[in-house]
């Protein structure tokens, strides 16, 4: 495989356009667009505010199936199908999130695409790109020291150390952060108590900056946060310690998209990143809505398997922006199939046309889960070059027998060229009106149910194992006025059960609940299964070590 160009260096060779070039491909005039550099800027709110009056474009969802170690490329996907869609004379944009750093510098790499679908520039893109995450940790943790400073000067608001719920946050792996002590030091420090930290894209900040509409929407979002409470239980809000204001200010410039562009110098939206295992893994309502106004076609993906980003995206997303996809397409790989089936990473390149009969199970229930939301899918099959025809063609012989079509896509090597026929086929999907979007549980379901439907419905599992304080926490919530909220599932993203070593499409299966979390400024219930962590660590040879500036003063190592 050595002949092929790594990532960073075809992102690296690319012809790229001024913002301004960029810009204007979607009617926006420079004066709207706010330069990070020459080739990344923030689209003002002013531009915004402007096109709301526009009708809106067609929205693709890309999703996936779990991921494997095999690689799936749905980003890839996302960043090919766009530029097809301009190869084949239609007005598109993408929209992806950003990049965490835990990630770059662990284990997962970066979130641009690969090959010859790609968004850049890919080193910021991967870094600290226009500073959006920067801001939300700032604006977190700012929060976090108000909650300590109040209890420090005499805790007007009666705040119970024990229940403090709100955690700090910083944008890297660090296991040795998930449980701490802080306060330590004697008087001048504090009341000593119990802490911990998240990754910021766990942070409840990342999802409101991606689920507000405004920045008037984002400051009342912020101030219904719930960061303690007292001892009768009652809840203590953001807006009661004042921070609302100042974090809000913080957020200014972080909740205004950002623009950048593809290999091809299509316009691409790269805005908010929280994860989908742990989040609900979409990028900003601001982003995606921005674009249908000023785009004919939008392409946008969901994070990790369709059981976790596709089911947040239509029953979160989706609910609260009131937008609804007109087509989605699921991404799967021969090289997956070939894992799901029982093959071992090492023999992947060998065909193997059993293997991939066998692991297209997996493949077949995210087809039907995507169906029982009402919107027309279609496949896929993003190439690598050790796939044979046969192993191809037994995924769309399977994918024929479930009612839908299975594309092989070939952007990888050669960008939108390699995705054509996928671009027409999503055109017509999209055009023909066959999308009758209805989320999977109403609002005014119980919370419990809600979670029942999502395991019983898309997992596919026999029963939900809730201990009575769960039980008992979510009536609670309830009897608040926040019942109708929708619910987060934080589970791993290798399985549809809770067990990320079962492959397949398992059924049979319970799904326990270890805690419930109450998202009020967001507005949904994180439902925490298994043995999720909302603070990765480090692998043991982290990406960080091959991460350098080489001889030519260049950076290497970054996926």
């Amino acid at each position: 495989m050595s002949e092929y160009k790594t990532d960073i260096q075809i992102a690296r060779e690319a012809n790229k356009k001024t913002i301004q070039e960029i810009g204007a491909k979607l009617d926006i005039s420079p004066e709207h667009l706010l330069p990070y550099g020459h080739d990344k800027a923030k689209i003002s709110a002013e531009y915004i505010q402007s096109v709301q009056g526009n009708k809106n474009g067609k929205l693709i969802l890309v999703t996936a199936i779990n991921p494997t170690p095999a690689g799936e490329g749905k980003t890839t996907t996302t960043v090919g199908l766009g530029d097809g869609l301009n190869r084949i004379g239609k007005k598109a944009a993408i929209c992806i999130r950003e990049a965490s750093l835990g990630p770059n510098f662990g284990m997962k790499g970066g979130a641009a695409g690969g090959g010859y679908a790609q968004v850049i520039p890919m080193e910021d893109m991967n870094l600290h790109f226009t500073g959006d995450f920067h801001a939300i940790t700032s604006a977190h943790n700012l929060l976090a020291a108000m909650i300590d400073n109040h209890i420090y000067w005499g805790n007007e608001l009666e705040i119970d150390t024990r229940r403090i719920v709100w955690k700090r946050v910083v944008d890297m792996n660090d296991r040795a952060l998930r449980m701490i002590n802080v306060s330590l030091g004697g008087v001048a420090n504090g009341f000593p108590r119990e802490g911990g930290f998240d990754i910021t894209v766990a942070s409840e900040v990342m999802a409101i900056l991606c689920l507000s509409k405004d920045i008037k929407d984002l400051e009342k979002r912020l101030g219904d946060m719930i960061v303690a409470y007292r001892r009768d239980k009652t809840p203590v809000f953001c807006r009661d310690l004042k921070a609302d204001g100042a974090m809000t200010v913080l957020l200014k410039d972080a909740i205004q998209p950002n623009l950048v562009q593809t290999l091809e110098n299509n316009p691409a939206f790269v805005h908010g990143g929280p994860f989908a295992n742990i989040a609900h893994g979409c990028n900003s309502v601001v982003a995606t809505t921005t674009a249908l106004k000023i785009a004919d076609y939008v392409v946008t993906e969901a994070g990790f398997g369709a059981d976790l980003g596709a089911e947040k995206f239509m029953n979160i997303k989706c609910r609260k922006a009131g937008i609804a996809p007109d087509a989605v397409v699921l991404v799967a790989t021969v090289r997956a199939m070939k894992m799901n089936g029982g093959v071992a990473k090492a023999d992947l390149g060998d065909e193997n046309v059993d293997a991939v009969n066998n692991g297209c199970s997996n493949l077949g229930r995210h087809i039907s889960n995507l169906k029982s939301f009402g919107v027309p899918v279609v496949v896929a099959i993003n190439h690598f070059v050790t796939d044979t025809e046969a192993e191809v063609q037994a995924v769309k012989d399977y994918v024929a027998k479930q009612g839908s079509e299975a594309i092989l896509c070939k952007h990888w090597a050669h960008g939108s060229a390699g995705v054509e026929e996928l671009a027409h086929k999503v055109v017509q999907m999209a055009d023909s009106g066959m999308a009758n979007f209805a989320p999977l549980y109403p609002d005014e379901m119980p919370l419990f149910q809600k979670i029942e439907t999502i395991a019983k419905r898309i997992y596919h599992a026999d029963e939900v194992l809730a201990d009575k304080s769960v039980r008992e926490q979510l009536k609670t919530w309830e009897e608040q006025g926040y019942g109708h909220l929708p619910v987060c599932m934080a589970k791993t993203q290798y399985s549809f059960s809770t067990d990320p070593n079962l492959r397949g499409a398992p059924t049979g299966h319970s799904v326990p609940i270890r805690e419930v979390r109450l998202s009020a400024g967001a507005g949904f219930v994180v439902v925490v299964c298994g043995q999720i962590m909302t603070m990765p660590g480090l692998p043991r040879k982290p990406s960080a070590e091959i991460i350098r500036f080489n001889d030519d003063g260049v950076i290497e190592g970054l996926f």
